[in-house]
């Protein structure tokens, strides 16, 4: 296997994710002092690696060269409302939890799957995730659609949620996914490997959350339909701030609306559920 790597401005945080949002091989670390990155990206062959190196300038390495016993820091860990702190810090995962006993710690380490808190997508899924299960007073279930790394599965656990469904066509996900559910203890989340526009659900759920490409998206609404239930909420994300009407407007088709927009730079998260039962939410 072999390595991109390039340090760059922190400011340019979100044009990294931009480029390789959604990439497994991608990695990115916030540096000491919070001005620089180092970012990374993992690939098979020279190859590739050289080509991004044509773009965009960096090195590329074999990891049998790497340095792995002086590892970059991990960023700092990410809040979300009074609830959580994720970590990418596995080693000072414990001692942290001691720190903030009036938070749940959830230790996300990065690895090649997308998902580790601190991309603006994952992080506004989990706050209106904190939301929705506050609002919820009766016992509910969570399907993940695009898992990756397994943190939204995790953190629905961590909220009550009885049973969890994630999945990912990746098979790594799924692997890193499971990974993180055994280290949280979280047997309550089943996980599989699937192709989302080919699955046949066959169980509804309360809440369903599907972080995902917008082209993605457009083509699952039928069977995200299928997925949640009548009076359930569903959360969307992974949808560029210009691709958003189309997205929309093809729920909409599908009978599904959003009442509860987010906008975070570039990045458009999304909670609704069935037009029916918002309209009569309205008239209540």
């Amino acid at each position: 296997m072999w390595m991109w790597e390039k340090l760059s401005a922190a400011k340019w945080l979100d044009a990294w994710e931009d480029r390789f949002h959604g990439d497994p091989g991608f990695v990115v670390h916030l540096l000491k002092g919070g001005r620089t990155l180092r970012v990374q990206v993992f690939r098979d062959s020279r190859e590739e690696v050289e080509a991004i190196v044509e773009r965009f300038g960096g090195r590329v390495r074999s990891l049998k060269d790497a340095d792995w016993k002086t590892p970059p820091p991990a960023p700092p860990p990410v809040k979300i409302r009074d609830r959580f702190l994720i970590t990418q810090d596995e080693a000072g995962w414990q001692d942290l939890a001691a720190r903030h006993p009036d938070r749940e710690v959830i230790c996300i380490p990065p690895e090649m799957a997308f998902g580790t808190g601190d991309h603006a997508t994952t992080s506004a899924c989990l706050r209106l995730l904190v939301d929705i299960a506050r609002r919820r007073r009766d016992a509910w279930t969570c399907a993940d659609l695009g898992c990756g790394t397994g943190l939204l599965a995790v953190a629905a656990v961590k909220l009550g949620a009885t049973s969890v469904f994630a999945c990912d066509f990746d098979p790594f996900a799924v692997t890193v996914t499971r990974r993180n559910a055994a280290r949280h203890d979280a047997p309550a989340i089943e996980v599989e490997e699937l192709d989302i526009l080919k699955w046949e659900p066959g169980k509804r759920h309360d809440v369903v959350l599907a972080n995902l490409f917008s082209t993605v998206l457009i083509r699952a609404f039928p069977v995200i339909r299928k997925v949640l239930k009548p009076g359930g909420d569903l959360v969307l994300s992974g949808i560029l701030a210009d691709q958003a009407w189309e997205v929309f407007e093809a729920a909409a088709g599908e009978g599904l609306g959003f009442p509860e927009v987010v906008r975070k730079g570039k990045w458009v998260t999304a909670r609704g559920g069935w037009m029916a039962d918002l309209v009569a939410g309205e008239g209540d």
